[in-house]
């Protein structure tokens, strides 16, 4: 092997109630290492590296040569050291395929609401709202199962303006693709957002019996979510709300149902939002999304709102680390899909499945990277009638990994972040391939929490890891 130098940036090594442990950038997976892997990545990572024939007495009086060089094998396996130069770290990938498993159907721009903050660059008043139609849909189906006829499940994706405004559509998409997809021998799953003002027991009726994932957008108590959730009249919409939500979290039996916080300036209480949402009105879960970014600066969190945001999320895992110890999951999204992440080893050249395994569709059949850019002067990538650009998406999504010019080639959540969302990019910067740099140092705070919290759980109570946690992602 010769000399042996360790590559510090495929390494992040914490301390858990003090024991050490190594989060593998490569492939984010968790190693509780044994003194002797420690020692030799130590001697490895001094300037000289480690020359292999010239151990240091103390290491091979007490340990055998065959020991030695198997462990050096495990760790040059894991590329934690190598015997030549270290490698630069190029993220970039070859798309062959694009194995959709979800396409997302705008199914009408009109919505009865008028949020101050809302991103949506094609959103309509609701005598204006331009609604999908049903061939348009069963062409953008069509088109899912045309690019992965491997997949055994698909999802569709009901999104708007606020989708409730089209349920025709809704109810006859869903007859179509049942029959459609059930007839292939596969499945269908369907999911949808909405601001609830137009739910009733007969619509939250058919959702359970067609086993939607339904999640609701909803800021927090009447005082936070009617400051930017008003109606197109000018008021707040918090008791009209709550009142139509009622039945649905008393009710609904198939899934779990969620809760989607937006957070603007001024607004940083997560653990009281939190409080509100799951405890007091029963959402199985709320998740919370910072704005940051967007042409209304008025309402992005400055930078130490920001910060303050990513305290209270601390705070508020540590809470669930606690719960889950005991089994107990408190429903906060955030940090159970960091756990998810963690757990499944997730390691990811893109942020996400846009334009891979997941597009957005508009009413007219245009087909965008995900619902956020409908409406964008994004340039699209083919539509439902003519087919995906797949040399578009390519060029796109191979551009946008490669990231090793963009200051993330020594990150240690590159594998987890990969760049950052491209919508907050382009919204931030102008730019979807700019990673999105305004929130690397607190993505990383973030991730060592999760890395700690997960050791934690997985020491003290590993069954939940298979039971609450696993179950939230199979619901």
């Amino acid at each position: 092997m010769g000399i042996l130098q360790a590559i510090p940036q495929n390494l992040h090594r914490v301390e858990v109630e003090g024991a050490p442990l190594w989060f593998h950038i490569p492939t984010t997976s968790l190693f509780a290492p044994d003194a002797l892997s420690e020692e030799l990545l130590t001697l490895a990572g001094r300037g000289e590296g480690l020359d292999i024939e010239a151990l240091p007495e103390h290491l091979t009086s007490r340990v055998s040569g065959n020991d030695i060089q198997a462990r050096l094998a495990q760790l040059k396996a894991l590329k934690l050291v190598t015997d030549g130069a270290v490698q630069a770290y190029n993220p970039s990938v070859q798309v062959e395929q694009f194995p959709l498993s979800t396409v997302v159907l705008n199914v009408n721009t009109g919505c009865n609401l008028s949020c101050s903050y809302c991103y949506k660059e094609d959103l309509d008043n609701p005598r204006d709202g331009k609604k999908m139609d049903l061939a348009t849909a069963q062409a953008s189906i069509e088109m899912m199962l045309h690019e992965a006829p491997q997949r055994d499940r698909y999802n569709i994706v009901f999104f708007g303006g606020e989708p409730l405004s089209n349920m025709p559509l809704i109810r006859e998409v869903v007859a179509w693709a049942e029959t459609r997809i059930h007839g292939l021998g596969k499945s269908v799953d369907f999911t949808l957002t909405t601001n609830a003002t137009l739910l009733n027991e007969e619509k939250i009726a058919f959702f359970d019996a067609h086993r939607f994932g339904i999640t609701v957008s909803m800021d927090g108590p009447k005082a936070i979510h009617d400051k930017n959730r008003i109606a197109v009249n000018g008021q707040g919409t918090y008791d009209l709300v709550a009142k139509r939500i009622a039945p649905l979290l008393a009710n609904y039996r198939s899934r779990p149902i969620g809760a989607r916080v937006t957070l603007t300036r001024g607004i940083t209480d997560v653990i009281g939002i939190h409080d509100h949402l799951v405890n007091e009105l029963g959402f199985a879960e709320a998740g919370f999304a910072p704005v940051t970014s967007g042409d209304m600066a008025a309402y992005n969190l400055t930078s130490e709102e920001l910060k303050k945001v990513f305290d209270g999320m601390v705070e508020l895992g540590e809470r669930a680390v606690a719960a889950a110890i005991e089994g107990r999951d408190i429903g906060f999204g955030n940090f159970n899909q960091l756990l998810t992440d963690l757990w499944e080893g997730r390691s990811k050249a893109v942020p996400c499945g846009a334009g891979l395994g997941l597009v957005s569709v508009d009413h007219a059949g245009d087909v965008h990277l995900c619902h956020r850019f409908t409406g964008s002067e994004m340039p699209t990538f083919g539509s439902v009638q003519e087919g995906l650009d797949h040399a578009g998406l390519k060029q796109f999504i191979e551009a946008r990994s490669d990231r090793s010019e963009r200051g993330c080639s020594d990150c240690r959540i590159r594998n987890l972040c990969s760049g950052g969302c491209y919508h907050e990019s382009y919204a931030r910067f102008g730019d979807p391939m700019t990673p999105t740099y305004h929130y690397c140092d607190l993505m990383r705070d973030w991730v060592d929490f999760g890395i700690q919290a997960y050791a934690r759980i997985l020491r003290h109570n590993p069954d939940f890891l298979d039971g609450p946690l696993a179950g939230r992602q199979t619901a």
